[in-house]
């Protein structure tokens, strides 16, 4: 498959690569765009036979349920009800990084809820996704633009990487604002429950209802037979071609247990790659030390988490170490994802 790449402006859209990428879409085929979570991979939600390519494409399991993609709030068509607090979530957070589950209609696809008779429906902020959706004339069903496991990318190219003569369509559109996954919220259930973290927090939700809460299975390794209501639940993800290991305690000791770790690498031969932060990065004399940013501004250590595993793959190193984070607020979801991409191997200090 020749997949053709078109780089826009979101400042100056190119409205001609907009309609050839809608109609892509509108007719059946795949088309990687910018969110901005991450990149996602969309086809039509409405064909179950334009989903299985998603799955093809990324090498995911089908039953890790997708999330559909809108660019307006006249979903009724989608979904069976919509509970008054999903209605408030709508209006505080749409458009931006929030999915809500709810019960879907029969114009839903099995193929793309998992078979599951629930749907997670979001509304992306970034003015690109919304265009597309609106040129394609259809709901769009989009994973992360990746093959599946790997980080998510957050820059057209990684797109590219993952994804060449595999879609059609790679649309891209400068690097991910959030550079996280949109948090997923389940208002089939009353109290609504946090089944993913992401960039709005549960503090932000609880402004809006403060009976929500947040699964405590979200940060624990899961079980190998639970049914996924939400991305990302049971498979590992966001995992780099290495080995990770996340460092968790005071970080004066986490720095010291990773340079302890590092130097018996280094015996050994072996390349390592060092998750750090402005405030650490100039604690480690060996590796490769890629910081994050400051942890006083968590949103960039969100930001570019994705992105500086996949630089450890492109660096070709042995292991990863990687700091751990405070799990509050976005820290929640930073430590959720370096959870699931270390496949919950931590060391305490």
């Amino acid at each position: 498959m020749n997949t053709k790449v078109v780089i826009v402006d979101e400042n100056n859209i190119d409205k001609d690569a907009i309609n050839e990428a809608g109609l892509i879409l509108r007719e059946g085929g795949l088309v990687a765009f910018p969110t901005e979570t991450v990149y996602g991979l969309g086809a039509n939600a409405l064909s179950g036979d334009a989903v299985k390519k998603i799955f093809t494409a990324k090498g995911r399991p089908q039953d890790n349920p997708l999330i559909v993609h809108i660019a307006d709030f006249n979903i009724e068509s989608l979904v069976k009800n919509i509970p008054e607090v999903a209605l408030h979530l709508m209006r505080k957070f749409w458009p931006g990084p929030l999915t809500i589950i709810l019960e879907k209609s029969d114009l839903i696809p099995g193929e793309t809820s998992a078979n599951l008779p629930s749907v997670g429906i979001r509304m992306p902020s970034n003015i690109i996704a919304r265009e597309l959706i609106k040129a394609s004339g259809v709901p769009i069903a989009a994973p992360s633009a990746n093959i599946s496991g790997r980080p998510s990318p957050t820059e057209a190219s990684r797109c590219v990487e993952d994804l060449q003569g595999k879609v059609d369509y790679i649309l891209g559109g400068g690097s991910c604002t959030v550079g996280l996954e949109s948090t997923i919220i389940d208002c089939t259930v009353n109290p609504p429950c946090v089944l993913r973290p992401g960039g709005i927090t549960l503090a932000m939700l609880k402004e809006v209802e403060s009976s929500i809460y947040m699964d405590p299975a979200i940060m624990k390794k899961p079980e190998a037979d639970i049914k996924p209501k939400a991305p990302g639940m049971k498979y590992r993800h966001y995992a780099p071609k290495a080995p990770m290991k996340i460092i968790q305690g005071d970080l004066k000791k986490t720095i010291a247990k990773i340079n302890e770790i590092v130097q018996n690498y280094i015996d050994e031969n072996k390349k390592v790659g060092i998750l750090a932060t402005d405030e650490s990065k100039d604690s480690y004399p060996n590796g490769l030390v890629i910081s994050l940013g400051s942890r006083k501004f968590m949103e960039s250590i969100g930001k570019n988490l994705f992105e500086a595993l996949r630089e450890f793959d492109d660096a070709a190193v042995d292991i990863i170490l990687s700091e751990a984070f405070e799990e509050e607020e976005l820290g929640t979801a930073i430590m959720n994802r370096l959870k699931k991409s270390a496949g919950f191997n931590i060391v305490e200090v």
